[in-house]
């Protein structure tokens, strides 16, 4: 049993949102990741895709979420899973949060962008 409690060291803040590292290898995981995601009202996230398939609970607000050309919006209480290697966009409408799942070894590509670069909070 290992016991995780966040650190500023955790969180990572880029232009579209706050995310701050929960469970992954570098913290003792050895087969999920998992992360709790802030963003702002009318923040949008980049075009991306994951290798990994990804389960997004919200928590507080909603997410508009594209996904292989189909949106959902998704409410606090609603779980979304994303299936691996799909572009997908993550937009904030109104302030929201989530937590996200994922297999240790995801790693996300850019449309445009070389190569494959794992995700600093899950890692």
């Amino acid at each position: 049993m290992h016991v995780i409690t966040p650190a500023a060291g955790n969180v990572t803040e880029t232009p579209n949102a706050r995310m701050t590292g929960l469970a992954a290898p570098s913290r003792g995981s050895t087969e999920i990741s998992t992360w709790a995601v802030a963003m702002e009202a009318g923040r949008t996230g980049p075009e991306h895709s994951v290798s990994r398939e990804q389960v997004w609970t919200v928590t507080a607000g909603s997410l508009e979420i594209t996904c292989g050309g189909r949106t959902e919006t998704v409410v606090a209480g609603q779980t979304l899973v994303l299936p691996p290697d799909r572009i997908r966009r993550v937009h904030a409408p109104q302030a929201a949060e989530a937590h996200v799942a994922m297999r240790t070894d995801g790693v996300v590509c850019v449309p445009g962008a070389e190569g494959a670069r794992s995700l600093p909070w899950a890692s």
